[in-house]
């Protein structure tokens, strides 16, 4: 994932949805996917279609999530056969890779797990209807027909069931200006599991932005002690598919 630059091409079906506000390109995924910020408090995501996480499921658990956490609201969501789109408010904030927080890693750091545990603490587990469980991961890589190792299939009992974000890269929660937490972006995957199946990643993702050193401080500000038997496995289990 990375910054697109100012004059990347914006697609069409974004300059139908974008209604004649200006556009700012401020994401690109791996996939070719693009998310433009609006002049008018929205942003737009488009890109081809994923078989591993879909923009119709990440509407559907914005919306449900929405109920007790602070994420964007779902204004538009749709879909054609090469391509989905989906456009949200804008929350006043700043990822926490934004330069301004790069420039902070520690700062940056510390929020990410403080609001990690804000969400895990707030999303309740008995009524939520989708899994991240690690059988649910299996059979979402099967279908995209990726074999994960077999030794994957032995995981460490869950340690606190949770309503896991599902990719909590440091990039997908948003900081005030002061650098507290105040929201969660990008829940395509969100859905029940161990914690520490997000910890793992979140804490592994502060070395892809923001250098090495920093992963146990993002555990310390989540509020535990690291678990090293768990976070091999998930992320092992990231890694692999």
């Amino acid at each position: 994932m990375s910054i697109p630059s100012a004059s990347t091409a914006v697609p069409e079906r974004v300059r139908v949805l974008a209604r004649g506000a200006s556009l700012t390109p401020v994401w690109e995924n791996g996939l070719g996917g693009l998310t433009f910020r609006t002049d008018d408090a929205r942003y737009i995501k488009w890109g081809p279609h994923d078989l591993e996480a879909n923009m119709r499921d990440e509407a559907e658990r914005m919306r449900w999530a929405r109920q007790w956490a602070a994420v964007p609201e779902v204004l538009e969501q749709g879909q054609d056969a090469a391509h989905e789109w989906l456009v949200t408010s804008a929350i006043p904030g700043r990822s926490a890779v934004d330069p301004r927080w790069i420039a902070e890693p520690a700062a940056a750091v510390r929020a990410v797990g403080e609001g990690l545990r804000m969400l895990h603490d707030a999303l309740p587990v008995e009524e939520c209807p989708w899994e991240w469980s690690v059988a649910s991961r299996f059979a979402n890589a099967e279908r995209r027909g990726i074999r994960l190792p077999d030794v994957l299939r032995e995981a460490p009992g869950i340690d606190r069931l949770v309503v896991c974000h599902g990719d909590a890269c440091m990039p997908n929660t948003l900081l005030d200006e002061a650098g507290h937490p105040i929201a969660h972006v990008d829940l395509a995957a969100l859905g029940t599991g161990d914690r520490w199946a997000d910890i793992a990643v979140a804490s592994m993702s502060t070395e892809w932005n923001v250098g090495p050193g920093f992963d146990d401080l993002l555990i310390e500000a989540y509020g535990v002690e690291p678990d090293h038997e768990r976070l091999v496995y998930y992320r092992d289990l990231w890694n692999a598919g």
